[in-house]
């Protein structure tokens, strides 16, 4: 028989990332695991300055303004974080997601903040479902959007909005801050999952049947047992 397992985000579901102090690189998530397979948590953003690096991961974090310094994603799991505009009026990038980098920040036509990367989707739970996007950079005037796949929107000065967190189970980036005032959030936790054809064959999670499969859904810590 087959049987195939998809994990995403940040062991059985991974937390995300917390949300760090303001103008402080962003925390790496946890990874989501099923035996000897693993999607590492994604990497943390970057703070203001030009030699504030963003962190590696699973997706790469992104740089924080005045930076161009991204983190950079693991081959066949996400991809790098977008670079920070360098200059007046700077811009963060977005997080990488695990379909496409993340966006850069720009001046042009008018300052904008880099978009996190879309993540991918995958239909092991009976549904179509994009997971593991970028959060979106953080900036003035701004905040860059999340990647379709639970990515947090980032925060933005004027008129003052904090980013918003990744979303549970998802995987997605959490939004990057702007100012002391205006904070980034927390990434999304993971998700592992496990489908096989036919009637229920092991134990574990929550259980569930769709299309014939019988599918196990871990959102925290467990065993699967066949």
């Amino acid at each position: 028989c087959s049987s195939s397992a998809a994990a995403a985000g940040g062991s059985g579901g991974g937390a995300g990332g917390a949300n760090q102090p303001s103008l402080a690189v962003g925390f790496m998530g946890s990874s989501s695991s099923f035996g000897v397979l693993t999607a590492f948590g994604g990497g943390g953003g970057g703070s203001n300055g030009s030699s504030s690096a963003a962190a590696a991961g699973g997706s790469g974090g992104g740089a924080g303004p005045q930076s161009t310094l991204f983190g950079l994603g693991t081959a066949g799991q996400g991809y790098n974080g977008g670079q920070g505009f360098v200059g007046t009026n700077a811009q963060a990038g977005g997080g990488g997601g695990a379909g496409a980098v993340g966006g850069n920040g720009s001046s042009s036509p008018s300052p904008s903040t880099g978009v996190g990367g879309v993540g991918i989707a995958s239909s092991i739970s009976g549904s179509s479902v994009f997971y593991a996007g970028g959060g979106g950079g953080g900036g003035h005037q701004s905040g860059g959007a999340g990647g379709n796949g639970g990515g947090g929107s980032g925060a933005y000065n004027n008129p003052g909005v904090n980013g918003t967190d990744g979303t549970a189970n998802r995987g997605g980036g959490g939004g990057g801050g702007s100012t002391t005032s205006y904070i980034g959030r927390a990434g999304g936790s993971g998700i592992v999952i496990i489908s096989y054809s036919g009637a229920q064959r092991g134990t574990g999670g929550t259980v569930t049947s769709s299309g014939g499969n019988t599918i196990h859904t871990f959102t925290t810590s467990g065993t699967y047992t066949a």
